[in-house]
C-alpha cells in the first residue's frame, strides 16, 4: 500500500543532488544534459533487452501513444536544456524552486484534461505562487549582492514549464503503459533531441574530463533511475497533485546542499528565501486540497 509514496520519497532525496552534480562538473550545460540522459538510457536497456515482456510491449504500443511519448521526450530535452543551462547563471536555490513551481501550470491544465477540480485554495495558492515568483525574479534583478540574473531565472521558469508538460504527459500515460517501456523510449527521444541540440550548438565531447563524466554517470544513477525512473513509476499509483508536491523537498534538499557544501557554498539572497517560501507556501495550497478526480459514469465515486 505504500510503496508509492516510498518511491516518491526516494525519488525526491535523489533528485535533490542533481543541481549539486551539475555545479560541481566544469562541461558545457548541453553536454551535461546530453550524458545524463544517454547513461540513464544505457543502464535502462539491458533490462529491455533482457525482459521479454517489455519488449512485447513496446512492439504493441499503439501509434499515437508512441507519437505522444515521442513528444513527452522532446519537452524533457528542452526541459533538462533550459534547467541546467540556467544553473550558469543564477543560484541553485533560486534556479531549483522556479523549476519545481511547475504545480502551477499543472493545476490548472488538471483542472481541464485530468478531471482534477480547483477549489477556491487551489486557485489562491496560484496567485500566492505567482507573486513568490514576481518577488525571486525581479527581486534579485540588479541587487548586487545576489548571483541570480534574469536571465538564469527566467530560463529556470521556462524549465519549470516544461516540467509540468512532462509530468501531465506521464501521468496520462503511465496509467496506460509499464514504467520500463515508457521510459525508455521517452529517455531515448530525449538524449536524441539533446545530441541534436549540442551539434546545433557546435559542442565538442572529445574536452570533457574523466572526473566530469564520471559526475553525470553518478548524476544518471542517483538523480535518474532514482529519481525520475521511481517517480515515473509513482505516477500510476498516485495523483498528479500529489506526485507534483511531494518534490518541494527538492528545492530545500537542494538549497541546503549547496549552502553546506564548502566547493559551491551559495549562500541563497533575501529576495530568493522570502520569494522562495512564497512560492513553495503557493504551492503547498495549490496541490494540498484538490477534489477526487471525477467520476465518468456517476457523480457518486465507487471507490
Amino acid at each position: 500500500m505504500n510503496k508509492p509514496y516510498i518511491a516518491l520519497f526516494i525519488s525526491v532525496v535523489s533528485v535533490s543532488f542533481a543541481a549539486i552534480f551539475i555545479v560541481s562538473v566544469d562541461a558545457p550545460s548541453l553536454s551535461i544534459a546530453f550524458f545524463r540522459l544517454l547513461f540513464t538510457t544505457m543502464l535502462i536497456l539491458p533490462v529491455v533487452l533482457l525482459h521479454k515482456k517489455t519488449r512485447d510491449e513496446l512492439k504493441t504500443l499503439p501509434r499515437w501513444t508512441l507519437y505522444t511519448m515521442i513528444g513527452i521526450g522532446v519537452v524533457l530535452a528542452a526541459h533538462f536544456a533550459l534547467w541546467i543551462t540556467s544553473l550558469e547563471f543564477t543560484s541553485v536555490a533560486s534556479s531549483v524552486i522556479l523549476v519545481t513551481a511547475h504545480p502551477i501550470i499543472v493545476g490548472p491544465i488538471s483542472h481541464f484534461f485530468l478531471k482534477e477540480r480547483l477549489s477556491f485554495a487551489n486557485i489562491m495558492g496560484i496567485i500566492i505562487s505567482f507573486s513568490g515568483v514576481i518577488v525571486l525574479v525581479y527581486g534579485n534583478y540588479g541587487f548586487a549582492a545576489s548571483i541570480d540574473t534574469l536571465e538564469g531565472n527566467l530560463l529556470a521558469w521556462a524549465g519549470g514549464v516544461a516540467a509540468g508538460l512532462y509530468i501531465l504527459g506521464g501521468r496520462h500515460l503511465r496509467c496506460q503503459i509499464s514504467v520500463i517501456p515508457y521510459v525508455f523510449v521517452v529517455y531515448t527521444i530525449a538524449t536524441i533531441v539533446l545530441f541534436i541540440f549540442c551539434l546545433m550548438a557546435n559542442i565538442s565531447f572529445s574536452f570533457i574530463s574523466q572526473r566530469d563524466i564520471f559526475i553525470i554517470f553518478s548524476m544518471a544513477v542517483i538523480s535518474g533511475i532514482f529519481g525520475h525512473t521511481l517517480y515515473n513509476w509513482s505516477l500510476a499509483q498516485v495523483r498528479a497533485s500529489v506526485a507534483s508536491v511531494a518534490l518541494l523537498g527538492e528545492p530545500i534538499g537542494s538549497s541546503l546542499f549547496a549552502f553546506i557544501l564548502p566547493w559551491i557554498n551559495q549562500i541563497p539572497s533575501i529576495y530568493t528565501i522570502i520569494g522562495g517560501t512564497i512560492i513553495i507556501l503557493g504551492i503547498f495550497f495549490t496541490t494540498r486540497t484538490y477534489s477526487e478526480p471525477i467520476s465518468s459514469n456517476s457523480s457518486t465515486n465507487s471507490m
